[in-house]
């Protein structure tokens, strides 16, 4: 995320910044903390800051939206999905990454189409794990399928094996943090010899992970998750891809995209659902959204990638939504 939002910085600051005055980036890290993230709300409001970009979890980019909303100051949420971002409609507050809602029944969508009508999800308390479950237990309902909780506070990476045998589970979801408790999951399945059929998934994305590929190798591989790219890149996302060397994870493609919608709104002065900004990933406006709170893009693209476990430095495109 950081670097393409200093990509992006350095982009608009190259084209003469706003009004002939460069753009800064003053960067807090919220350590995945809500409460860290409320207090460096208020800490950059007293610096004077224009607006704020940025957070990736989306319990504390939840407890940001709320205090840039108090203070009425603009931020743009680049990559939390959670759809209950603010308690009440807001205009402060606009984001980027789609909603849980979307994102997560585009991911039941594949699931379903794969055949998978039992599936089994291990989750930790979590607001967002919560929401999550509910979203693919209501939605795989709706089309004959059940899903299954496993609460991972009371089970072993052992146990939840033979529950997802006790249960005639096809697919197990890692509603979990990285490294523990997803990685030993992750070994145990692999390794129990009643499960070679049984699909792993991870929704929220922890495979694209380095971490991930490197705590577990070709364990890893053919884990199927969720990211926010098309099946091309604009110009101006291959431009960004090549700068940033490689391919980047799709967190960086959201960070640039934040900066230049930023841009454009301090240049015109125009409010959120003003603007339209040709970004990496495609044309971006907002709009008011049925159950979202803030001003939303409708609609990022959704893909469900794994890696490929003929080489899983490679990710494969299994769904688009």
């Amino acid at each position: 995320m950081l670097a393409g939002l200093a990509l992006g910085l350095s982009d608009v600051n190259d084209a003469g910044g706003i009004d002939g005055r460069p753009l800064e980036l003053v960067v807090r890290d919220t350590a995945a903390d809500p409460q860290k993230a409320a207090a460096a709300v208020d800490e950059l409001a007293d610096l004077g800051v224009a607006a704020l970009v940025g957070e990736y979890h989306s319990v504390v980019a939840r407890s940001a939206a709320a205090r840039a909303d108090a203070l009425g100051l603009p931020y743009l949420c680049s990559s939390a999905v959670l759809d209950a971002l603010t308690e009440q409609p807001t205009d402060w507050v606009a984001r980027l990454s789609p909603p849980q809602s979307r994102g997560w029944r585009i991911y039941a969508d594949f699931l379903l189409s794969a055949g998978h009508t039992r599936i089994a999800v291990a989750t930790q308390p979590s607001v967002y794990w919560a929401t999550g479950t509910r979203i693919l237990q209501d939605y795989v309902a709706s089309h004959g399928g059940a899903v299954i909780a496993l609460d991972i506070t009371t089970l072993t990476p052992t146990d939840v094996c033979d529950e997802l045998v006790a249960n005639q589970a096809t697919a197990l979801l890692l509603l979990v943090g990285i490294p523990d408790p997803a990685v030993p999951i992750v070994k145990a399945v692999r390794g129990d010899q009643r499960l070679a059929g049984t699909l792993i998934g991870a929704p929220a994305g922890q495979p694209e992970f380095t971490e991930w590929a490197r705590l577990l190798g070709d364990d890893g591989a053919a884990i199927p998750f969720l990211r926010y790219l098309p099946e091309h890149l604009t110009p101006l996302g291959t431009r960004v891809e090549k700068t940033l060397n490689g391919t980047p994870s799709f967190v960086a493609y959201e960070g640039y995209d934040a900066i230049a919608v930023l841009a454009e709104v301090l240049r015109t002065g125009q409010s959120w659902p003003q603007v339209s900004v040709a970004g990496t990933r495609g044309q971006i406006s907002f709009s008011r959204t049925e159950g979202i709170s803030v001003w939303q893009w409708t609609w990022p693209p959704v893909q469900v990638v794994d890696r490929d476990p003929a080489d899983p430095a490679n990710f494969r495109i299994l769904h688009t939504g």
